[in-house]
């Protein structure tokens, strides 16, 4: 079976710029970090829920046209870096597909409310103990 990542690569655009940070002269020389964007709205693979849960998302990285901004430069390679942001998209597009299942809601057993019922009358009963007062 094919990854969502795999799928969506038609619909990815990257680009390359050059990095802040530590690199010395190479940093000068080589557009090492990743800019890549994925236009969800127009997206034709994605389902729509998930389209509709990344939208919903308040993610800075997401624009008001719908076009998620990964932007990666924590490597100094340009493959490292665009690992890097393919990794994180796959990470957000699980994030955003996974449901919960649907809690089913039980009714306490008898023996559990006998139990509990059990357990509070014998604190009362402490309570109660506790507040006689010895007058004599």
């Amino acid at each position: 079976m094919q990854s969502l990542l795999e799928q969506l690569e038609s619909e990815l655009s990257e680009r390359f710029v050059r990095a802040s940070g530590p690199g010395g002269q190479n940093v000068n020389k080589v557009s090492t970090a990743v800019e890549l964007r994925f236009d969800i709205p127009a997206s034709a693979i994605l389902p729509e829920d998930t389209k509709a849960a990344l939208l919903a998302r308040s993610d800075r990285r997401i624009s008001k046209d719908g076009v998620l901004i990964i932007q990666a430069s924590r490597f100094r390679s340009q493959e490292s870096n665009r690992d890097d942001a393919r990794a994180r998209l796959q990470r957000l597009l699980e994030a955003a597909a996974f449901k919960p299942k649907p809690r089913i809601a039980t009714k306490p057993s008898r023996g559990t409310k006998e139990r509990r019922l059990q357990a509070k009358k014998q604190r009362g009963d402490i309570k109660r103990v506790r507040q006689q007062r010895d007058d004599e």
